[in-house]
């Protein structure tokens, strides 16, 4: 599977899981609503600074969020 399908996946169950919207995990990566929900719907490939600010905001590491095993596990502090 390709790494913006699979990421885009990983955002979108991270948020139903933790019930919270787009807008609300944007936030917390510091990143705009409009350019998270192009990251989710897998239209760009985010750079590494943005990947490590949606780790961080999930508390997920980078590879788990490219991971396509479905394990999400957390980023180990």
């Amino acid at each position: 599977m390709h790494s913006k399908k699979i990421l885009s996946e990983n955002l979108k169950k991270y948020r139903q899981d933790h019930r919270i919207s787009q807008e609300e995990l944007a936030a917390r990566a510091e990143l705009s609503t409009r350019g998270y929900g192009k990251i989710e719907r897998g239209e760009v490939h985010p750079s590494l600074e943005t990947l490590d600010k949606l780790a961080r905001a999930t508390g997920l590491s980078q590879s788990a969020l490219l991971s396509d095993d479905g394990s999400m596990e957390p980023a180990v502090s």
